[in-house]
């Protein structure tokens, strides 16, 4: 069972234990910022993953609800992403959510979401490889037109029903009547409170359960499925790229380090080093924006 940490105590799986085994190596060269170097192993590489955290979609003005100033209200995101905060007060949880999804129909991809895109698809038609891999639920890899992403942590836009477990993508807005209007995030914004019962509600027939937003909560295991995927093109990729991610969310910060552990070059995108910058090739410092589409742009060597 893998589950959604901010840290890795507890956690069961080989996935894990490989990881560990990886952070007590010895020391590693620190990691060359060298472009040109990074784009020859780029012209080489048939299988490319690329983990995404909320760095790049940051850059898309997209709020993290983290660090400091990351508040909904008076609370952080991890206060409200819990199955406990969905029991306690469904109607605050939904409010917190409602408002994230109305904020995303403002929100446009950025050029690190573009570039991603537009590589995956010149690649495709040399015979090579992109996968997404993102803990983002935003939905912006799928706006800027990439096509194989795996969503980790699931999506804003999708609800899942608490009595027959229906999974839907929902792009209303307001998603139900009684949230029209709500989701303020003053930190004086008063609560709505809303009966549970005019809280969004399954729409299959003879249902009418309790719906909750389809994104993996801390404390939630992780879907099985989707991890068997990830995995299986981790081992089989020849070059990996992690961007705008801290590296402190599990399990997602056990990927690339897994991928480094095996000798395949790992090059970090970020806005400043993570606790696994020593353990990749390559780290880029600066807006995944600036420092991604140059990377990921048509090399020398592609045929036109």
């Amino acid at each position: 069972m893998i589950v959604r940490h901010l840290a890795c105590r507890g956690l069961t799986s080989h996935l894990c234990a490989a990881v560990r085994l990886n952070w007590n190596s010895p020391e590693m060269a620190r990691p060359s910022s060298n472009l040109t170097k990074f784009r020859k192993e780029f012209a080489k590489a048939k299988h490319i993953a690329i983990i995404t955290g909320a760095g790049v979609s940051a850059e898309s003005g997209v709020p993290t609800f983290r660090g400091q100033g990351g508040y909904w209200r008076k609370w952080q995101a991890q206060d409200l992403a819990t199955p406990e905060a969905f029991s306690r007060d469904p109607s605050l949880v939904w409010e917190f959510y409602h408002y994230r999804r109305e904020v995303m129909r403002s929100k446009m991809p950025n050029p690190a979401h573009l570039a991603i895109a537009e590589c995956e698809s010149r690649l495709s038609q040399q015979g090579r490889s992109v996968v997404i891999i993102t803990q983002n639920i935003d939905e912006l890899h799928h706006r800027a037109g990439s096509k194989h992403v795996y969503e980790i942590h699931g999506s804003l836009f999708k609800t899942r029903c608490m009595s027959c477990g229906e999974v839907t993508a929902n792009h209303k807005s307001p998603i139900c009547p009684a949230l029209e209007g709500k989701g303020e995030p003053d930190p004086k914004a008063k609560d709505a409170r809303i009966p549970v019962e005019h809280l969004p509600r399954c729409e299959r027939r003879g249902c009418n359960g309790l719906l909750r937003p389809h994104v993996v909560w801390f404390g939630e295991t992780l879907d099985s499925d989707i991890l068997t995927a990830v995995e299986q093109e981790l081992e089989k990729c020849d070059l990996c790229l992690v961007v705008g991610t801290s590296s402190v969310v599990y399990p997602a910060a056990m990927f690339a380090p897994q991928v480094a552990g095996r000798g395949v070059p790992v090059a970090e995108f970020n806005m400043e080093c993570t606790p696994a910058t020593e353990r990749f090739k390559y780290h880029f410092e600066g807006p995944c924006g600036t420092t991604l589409p140059p990377a990921l742009e048509r090399h020398e060597s592609e045929a036109i």
